[in-house]
């Protein structure tokens, strides 16, 4: 069966000097305030960038389809940590997208695990919905 989940943004001003909140409807755990300087100056607290919001949703959905594969090959994961890194450059867009894996896998080897990761990668929801955007790949066993 299909889901749907829903998101919406309040924007106030122009793109320089607005500012908004981005609300997590389906969820309804919270609201987040967005900027123009968020996506373009060094992060700090208390606000988020859309490409902050792409990396927490595709490192998500990146781990659930890695440790399905995992699995589903006989070597369920003890434990995956993926941090997505989303590269916004001004007047180009989202440039690219790195994804770093560090897993505990019992049974499984370096390669393997390697290998996996990249089907994974591949293979994830998000990645697929993404794929206008360069997404590249670390994967290593702890």
């Amino acid at each position: 069966m299909a889901t749907t989940r829903q998101a919406h943004n309040v924007w106030e001003g122009s793109l320089l000097e607005g500012k908004g909140v981005v609300t997590l409807d389906s969820s309804g755990i919270g609201e987040y305030p967005v900027s123009w300087a968020a996506r373009t100056e060094p992060a700090e607290s208390g606000r988020t960038s859309p490409e902050e919001l792409i990396a927490a949703a595709h490192s998500s959905c990146f781990n659930m389809a890695f440790s399905h594969a995992l699995a589903g090959a006989g070597n369920p994961p003890t434990r995956l940590e993926t941090k997505a890194e989303v590269t916004f450059q001004p007047g180009e867009g989202i440039t690219g997208i790195h994804l770093t894996v560090e897993g505990q896998v019992p049974g499984l080897d370096e390669a393997a695990f390697a290998k996996a990761a990249e089907d994974a990668k591949a293979n994830c929801p998000v990645s697929q919905a993404l794929t206008g955007t360069t997404i590249t790949l670390s994967a290593s066993l702890v």
